[in-house]
């Protein structure tokens, strides 16, 4: 399962990913944000491929972003109705993940049975607030103290896009 914008290609995870994957999540200030520490293995970014490549075979919605034949992020369904994203940070502020999020979106409610989607975000991540908001979703409701993460409590709001509202400009 491939889609395609203008810029991009969102594809199924490769085992040739884990040099990129590793660039990606091994960098503090991308993982800054992120649900987990940034990886100082690359085996535990190699269990992380392994995973997406047995989960997309099974249920193609969480992708690999490709542009110009470099894998510089991830974006889809995360799990159960939550998406998520991330973005290697030489490309963040640069429309990339709405480009790839106005593809997916419309994808994961074509194909699942999905209601809604939803979003737990960091308070502290206004880009990602910014975004998902300007994708239509809107915030639900916030928790504290909802990840432990090295040692380090942190809250999150929660966000959601409901099938029958659509995508702003659509």
């Amino acid at each position: 399962m491939r889609l395609t914008t203008e810029c991009l290609i969102m594809r199924g995870p490769r085992a040739d990913d884990l040099d990129a994957m590793f660039a990606i999540f091994s960098d503090p200030a991308t993982m800054k944000h992120w649900s987990t520490l940034p990886h100082t293995d690359k085996a535990v970014t190699q269990a992380s491929l392994d995973d997406r490549i047995a989960s997309f075979a099974q249920a193609p919605t969480y992708f690999q972003i490709e542009m110009a034949g470099r894998l510089i992020g991830c974006a889809g369904l995360y799990k159960s109705d939550e998406i998520g994203f991330i973005l290697h940070r030489a490309f963040w502020r640069q429309g990339i993940v709405s480009e790839a999020m106005r593809a997916i979106i419309p994808y994961l409610f074509a194909t699942t049975g999905l209601l809604q989607l939803t979003a737990d975000v960091d308070p502290g991540n206004a880009a990602s607030i910014g975004l998902l908001k300007r994708l239509g979703f809107c915030e639900t409701h916030r928790a504290a103290n909802t990840y432990l993460i090295g040692g380090v409590w942190y809250d999150s709001v929660y966000l959601a896009l409901p099938r029958s509202a659509g995508l702003p400009g659509d």
